[in-house]
């Protein structure tokens, strides 16, 4: 078996960070849908009793704004998982001096 050399690694690394960030940004659909179910129930609602269309709409924004809370976590951990580790890595490659054999 042929041993990895240590820019290998750090390419290796390099892709799963970025892996990882792309997985993180799938919430973002999940919250659309979380929304789109909102706002559909609300309509629903509102529908079968006008009388409580007041009060259902608190509950439509509540329920908004708890599902966009969600969605705003999704970039912001695709933005940490970019950011931090990078750091590291960098501070891997300065510490490792890489070695090139054609």
């Amino acid at each position: 078996m042929k041993k990895r050399d240590d820019h290998s690694q750090v390419e290796m690394l390099e892709g799963a960070k970025l892996m990882g960030a792309g997985a993180a940004t799938i919430a973002s659909a999940g919250a659309a849908i979380g929304i789109g179910n909102v706002l559909s129930s609300s309509i629903h609602s509102v529908a079968r009793n006008p009388s409580l269309a007041k009060q259902s709409f608190g509950y439509a924004i509540l329920g908004f704004a708890l599902t966009e809370a969600i969605a705003s976590f999704a970039p912001m951990m695709a933005f940490l998982i970019s950011s931090v580790f990078r750091s590291q890595v960098l501070i891997f490659i300065k510490q490792a001096p890489l070695s090139f054999q054609p």
